[in-house]
Order: structure tokens, then C-alpha cells, then sequence
């Protein structure tokens, strides 16, 4: 009886193991159909929760904007705190301002369009902006007013070779800046918008009841 179900057992599975061509090809677009449902589910969830904001934006500092009430990090950069201070020529300057200024020279009151989905610890959305056909968050990087923080270390390798921006002098990166008891964790002009934007909404909820 054992020899009977071994022998029916071992006939199952050799025929099992032996499908036609056509069942294996149909097994794999089955596999490769879901895989791509998959992918195309996620990109869906993933623009459904895109932030977009269009306007002429507040800058902060070098890597921030506060635009409707809504307070934006340019994703993907990282540049001088607003009071931060680095070198030039054995003297020392506001790097923080100047990051800033060139900002705004880079906007200069233009329309600004910026498009995230993630918040950092602060609440602020981190976002990719541009301004015309520039995008903001690589143009800073390129002209050496901030460093990459993920996808733009090309452009900060050319920034830094040809001496731009900060990289003319000698700084230290914002992050190990920031991260020195002595130093305030976050920019005066940020934390300044971000009690506006507080104030501006209390007022706004007001005249809404009145």
C-alpha cells in the first residue's frame, strides 16, 4: 500500500514538474502583472499625497520658505543656518546671510512652485521648487551656497572645484553647526515666519467666528 502512494506521489510530481511552456510563460506575466499593479498602487498613494504650493514665498534662510502659511525645506540640501558665520581670507563672515541673499536674487519676487510629500521634525514640508525652468534646490547647490544632502553631490563636487560660494573659504557644514549647544537649533528668520504664520491663522480663525 506505501509502494502504491509512493509511486502515485512520485508519478504527481514529476508530471507537476514537467507544465507545458505555455504555463510557465503565463505564470510569470501573472507575477509580473501584479508586480506592476503594485509599483503603480504605490505611485498613486504616493501623488495622492503631494503637496503642491504656488506664490511668491517668504526666504528664511538658505534652504527654507514660508509660502501661504505653509513653511517649506527646499528637500535634498542643506545650507548655512542665518546666523551661521564661516571664512574668507582669514576673515570672518555672515555665510548664513549670504546664502540666504542669494535666495532671493535667485527668485528675485518670482512666482515660486513647490512640490513635496514628506515633513521634517520642524513640520515643514520638504519639497522641490522651482522658479521659471530653475530648480531652486540644485541652483543653490551649484552656485556653492548649500551642500547636497542626497541627489545633488554632483553639482556640490562643481561647486567646490571651482571654489563657489562657501566653498571659498573655510566653513563648517551646517549640521555639525547645528548640532553645538552654543548655537540656536533653528534659524531667528524661521522660527520669526513661523509665529507669524501662528499669528496669522488665530486672527483668521477669529474674523471666521465674528
Amino acid at each position: 500500500m506505501s509502494e502504491k502512494l509512493y509511486e502515485r506521489s512520485k508519478r504527481r510530481f514529476y508530471r507537476d514538474g514537467q507544465r507545458p511552456l505555455w504555463r510557465k510563460l503565463l505564470d510569470y506575466l501573472i507575477a509580473a502583472l501584479v508586480l506592476f499593479a503594485l509599483i503603480l498602487l504605490v505611485a498613486r498613494l504616493d501623488e495622492a499625497r503631494q503637496v503642491t504650493r504656488s506664490g511668491a514665498p517668504i526666504v528664511n534662510d538658505g534652504d527654507s520658505l514660508t509660502m501661504d502659511g505653509v513653511r517649506i525645506r527646499l528637500w535634498g540640501i542643506d545650507a548655512p543656518e542665518f546666523n551661521q558665520s564661516c571664512t574668507l581670507q582669514g576673515k570672518i563672515y555672515s555665510c548664513g546671510q549670504n546664502s540666504r541673499d542669494a535666495l532671493r536674487t535667485l527668485i528675485k519676487g518670482k512666482s515660486v512652485d513647490c512640490r513635496g510629500s514628506e515633513r521634517d521634525k520642524y513640520d515643514r514640508l520638504l519639497a522641490v521648487c522651482t522658479v521659471g525652468m530653475i530648480e531652486i534646490n540644485a541652483a543653490m547647490v551649484e552656485s556653492g551656497w548649500a551642500l547636497s544632502y542626497g541627489g545633488y553631490e554632483a553639482l556640490e563636487a562643481k561647486a567646490r572645484k571651482e571654489r563657489k560660494g562657501i566653498w571659498a573659504g573655510e566653513f563648517e557644514r551646517p549640521r555639525d553647526w547645528r548640532q553645538n549647544p552654543d548655537h540656536p537649533a533653528k534659524p531667528t528668520d524661521d522660527f520669526l515666519a513661523g509665529l507669524g504664520d501662528t499669528l496669522r491663522r488665530w486672527l483668521s480663525s477669529l474674523l471666521s467666528r465674528g
